[in-house]
């Protein structure tokens, strides 16, 4: 008897084409203009009371062990100050928000904008091998042994990222944040690329960041469905030129330069709890 063999083709799994991403802390950029005008008005001893009230609760939470904050001293007309608060939950930033609202400081104090976003690791290498080893053991997308096989493989890579989920606000003197997008548009759409270009040109993009690891701490927080840009990106130095250079190069990976709209930046100097009377009597702080 002829043997007969089936030569229809094999169906292929339909692979997600989201990446997979690791949350950590929640963040809160806060930008605010000082009323000088009638900060001037006030007798220097209750200057004094305020500043003192505010540094007191500023310096504790600079020390929280999980979850800290930052001042930074603003330049430029965007802002005179900077806040930036690292914290557990939506739960904990409003409290942050609504502790500095609470002190008198905040009467002399105007906030021109904010942000809100999640620190975010996005795993677009290891997203595709995670979805080729679900696919080889012949798991079907979004079933139950498949989202089982994905929490299984993020509670591991969760636990070996924590550092980098819940990190100290870095100490360096300088700050700059910026806010950005992925082109969708009607022209170029990065959502619309394939996962594995996608994957191709994130992994240039990141060279170049690590290629300035010794000298730029960058924090990338996702902030879609949170606020207006789709992510916020910060970013700590000892020489504000590094924050030109990097910048600067990274418009010219593909990524950057094809799919990428940036939004206002801001730059500025830390500026120790300690320092605030001094800041707000226009020394420049020290650390």
């Amino acid at each position: 008897m002829a043997t007969t063999h089936d030569t229809r083709p094999e169906t292929a799994v339909q692979i997600p084409p989201v990446p997979l991403t690791l949350e950590g802390y929640s963040v809160l950029h806060q930008m605010m203009r000082v009323r000088r005008a009638e900060w001037r008005k006030l007798p220097p001893t209750e200057q004094a009371a305020i500043i003192l009230e505010a540094e007191t609760a500023l310096d504790a939470m600079e020390k929280r062990t999980e979850g800290p904050s930052a001042l930074f001293s603003m330049l430029g007309h965007k802002a005179d100050l900077l806040f930036v608060h690292f914290r557990n939950s939506f739960a904990e930033l409003n409290h942050a928000e609504l502790e500095l609202a609470g002190l008198r400081l905040s009467d002399y104090l105007e906030v021109t904008t904010s942000y809100v976003s999640i620190i975010e690791l996005g795993l677009y290498e290891s997203t595709a091998k995670v979805y080729k080893a679900l696919q080889d053991r012949g798991l079907e997308p979004h079933s139950p042994e498949w989202d089982a096989g994905i929490r299984e493989n993020m509670d591991r890579q969760r636990e070996a990222m924590r550092p980098r989920l819940f990190p100290a606000i870095p100490p360096n003197r300088y700050i700059c944040f910026y806010p950005m997008d992925r082109r969708r548009g009607e022209d170029k759409n990065w959502y619309k690329v394939p996962y594995e270009e996608r994957a191709r040109q994130m992994g240039e993009h990141g060279m170049i960041g690590r290629r300035y690891a010794g000298e730029v701490k960058q924090i990338i927080s996702g902030s879609i469905g949170l606020d207006d840009w789709e992510w916020g990106v910060t970013l700590w130095s000892d020489d504000p030129v590094s924050f030109k250079k990097l910048i600067h190069e990274m418009r010219f990976d593909e990524v950057s330069a094809v799919y990428a709209l940036f939004g206002t930046f801001y730059v500025g100097l830390r500026c120790p709890a300690a320092q605030l009377g001094k800041l707000l009597a226009g020394e420049v702080p020290q650390i």
